[in-house]
């Protein structure tokens, strides 16, 4: 399978400003060139907002929010929000409100006006059905405090160049928006904020310039422009250890998601790659309910669609997989139980220890159970890693957590299945979601008993 190029979404830049002069059609040109297939250009007050939106009409690949920052707020008005409003029902390309919020570092207006207009902002994005971009300086309480009165929650957006701390991000994400990094996420003396961004699951990430503002490191002090974007994509990608592939896809996917700009591939339901490795997804039925399990949610990993229309044929998956040679492992995986397609898997593994390439699986380890005999044996020399989801260090909080169709005799099952894993597969690992509530040092003490590793898997961070 031929690996996507990184493709990026700029989702806040600001190009109608003068800085770019009457070379907007060559750095546009430049931030195609660097893989940036789509900009989202922000209105900061009446002008802006209107500069936008006629850049937006101009340029196919450019959309547009329009709105008023916090330093202009003393300027609202009623004219003001039904100008606004007209550009918002009558460009198509007109996607989101913003930027708006509380800038309390520079008070370039009252406080009490820009609570108003952020209020306002909520308003007629609730009357439009657009998302929110919001601007937080040294304000994060009350930022937290109008969106929450305001029911901000009913429409979403994002947190733009985000400044707040974990807890702050966690309140937003809880409310249905998403977080934003810009060039800070790449200065050396940042690492708080880069802290926050590990903390965080990537799926609800964005990536931006903020230009001609906030130049990532190696531009600092020089005018910013979206081709640069790709610069904080690639930290972000150092920061969560994936490839600048992974965090294009993904970052990608959640502009599409909130803004409805940009082009998603759904290609890969069957193979897709994170990291360097490729995974199979070879079914979504499975042995248990998980209450944790993403899917019930979204079939969406890594920024990969995961919804099979059908079962795919050990020939599907071999097509699918291309050139197997250019990953380090290849994984039965997805968002089902692998082995409930024993035979599949064997003649896919089969396949691919033909061309020499390492093969793993990850499983609920239920497999004997519904196959009604011990089928490790038949993994014998076409298995080189087995990932067991152990995630309880006894039956009854088994049972709860995964809901298996087997009931509590699951538990047992999964069990015996690590414990004679290792007969027949050289490498054997037991996993525990680090779901709250789970006593992770228990599992961790039930994988020491029955001799194998064991690895924690970070709660909603999916792959």
């Amino acid at each position: 399978m031929k690996k996507l190029p990184a493709t990026l979404v700029d989702s806040h830049a600001h190009i109608d400003s003068k800085t770019f002069n009457n070379e907007l059609d060559q750095v546009i040109k430049r931030a195609a060139e660097k893989g940036v297939t789509h900009i989202l250009t922000v209105g900061c007050d009446l002008e802006s907002s209107r500069s936008s939106v006629e850049l937006a009409l101009r340029y196919p690949n450019v959309y547009a929010s329009v709105g008023i920052h916090p330093h202009d707020a003393d300027t609202i008005n009623k004219d003001v929000i039904e100008e606004l409003t007209r550009m918002i029902e009558t460009v198509d390309k007109v996607v989101a409100i913003g930027e708006t919020g509380l800038d309390f570092y520079r008070d370039h207006s009252p406080r009490d006006k820009q609570r108003e207009s952020f209020r306002q902002h909520i308003q007629l994005a609730k009357a439009t059905g657009k998302p929110l971009i919001i601007h937080d300086r040294d304000a994060h309480d009350e930022v937290i405090q109008i969106m929450q009165e305001e029911n901000a929650a009913a429409v979403g957006g994002v947190l733009h160049c985000f400044s707040g701390d974990l807890t702050m991000a966690r309140a937003c994400i809880e409310m249905g928006f998403y977080i934003s990094f810009a060039g800070p996420l790449t200065y050396p003396k940042n690492e708080p904020l880069r802290d926050i961004a590990r903390a965080l699951p990537i799926d609800v990430m964005l990536v931006e310039t903020d230009c001609p503002y906030l130049s990532p490191q190696q531009w600092r002090g020089k005018r910013n422009e979206p081709a640069y974007v790709h610069a904080t994509a690639e930290k972000l990608a150092e920061i969560k250890g994936l490839t600048l592939e992974d965090v294009a896809r993904i970052t990608s996917l959640n502009a599409w998601r909130l803004f409805g700009i940009g082009d998603i591939d759904q290609s890969t339901r069957i193979a897709y790659s994170i990291r360097n490795s490729l995974y199979l997804n070879i079914t979504n039925r499975c042995t248990n309910q998980c209450s944790f399990c993403a899917k019930f949610k979204d079939f969406t990993v890594k920024g990969h669609q995961l919804c099979l229309e059908r079962e795919p044929s050990t020939d599907d998956v071999i097509k699918a997989i291309g050139d197997p040679s250019t990953y380090d492992e290849v994984v039965f995986c997805g968002y089902g139980e692998p082995l409930l397609r024993l035979e599949l898997v064997k003649e896919v593994a089969t396949y691919l220890k033909q061309n020499n390439i390492k093969v793993r699986i990850n499983t609920d380890g239920q497999a004997n159970l519904v196959h009604q005999r011990n089928i490790l044996p038949e993994l014998t020399g076409l298995v080189d890693s087995i990932s067991v989801s152990l995630n309880a260090p006894d039956a009854a909080s088994y049972q709860k957590i995964c809901r298996s169709e087997f009931g509590e005799q699951g538990y047992q099952a999964l069990k015996d299945f690590l414990q004679m894993a290792g007969q027949y597969i050289p490498e054997v690992t037991a996993t525990a979601v680090t779901l709250p509530g789970v006593d992770i040092e228990a599992c961790r003490k039930v994988a020491k008993e029955l001799q194998v590793e064991f690895r924690e898997r970070i709660y909603n961070e999916v792959g």
